[in-house]
């Protein structure tokens, strides 16, 4: 069983940059996919990127691609989302979560582990 603590959200302008965390806390495994989704108030929960712990390998939906990047700390245990070029329809709760898994997994009924969520808020 593992915790996961975010971090990082707040107000920017369009056009501008946050990077939001994902600390991971208690026991681990050796293959883990971390995840990131969103969730805007009445909107169903969208995946915005995932990365396997052990690799580094990445995976991003065409409705983020070229503007976030996920990124992971072996050492800090911690993961990272940097956004972009960001957009007032990115704004949501900001959501990471994590599964044992061998490789990235873009369903969220298949993650195990969730966060508390941080608000991204894009002003025009």
């Amino acid at each position: 069983q593992v915790q996961l603590v975010e971090s990082g959200g707040g107000l920017v302008q369009a056009g501008g940059s946050l990077r939001l965390s994902c600390a991971v806390s208690g026991r681990t495994f050796s293959s883990y996919a971390m995840g990131w989704f969103r969730q805007a108030p009445g909107k169903e929960r969208e995946f915005v990127g995932a990365v396997s712990w052990s690799t580094g390998s990445t995976y991003y939906p065409d409705s983020v691609k070229g503007r976030f990047t996920i990124s992971r700390d072996n050492a800090k245990n911690t993961v990272y989302l940097q956004l972009n070029s960001l957009k007032p329809e990115d704004t949501a709760v900001y959501y990471c979560a994590a599964a044992r898994a061998t490789k990235v997994i873009t369903l969220y009924t298949e993650y195990d582990y969730w966060g508390q969520g941080t608000q991204v808020t894009v002003s025009s």
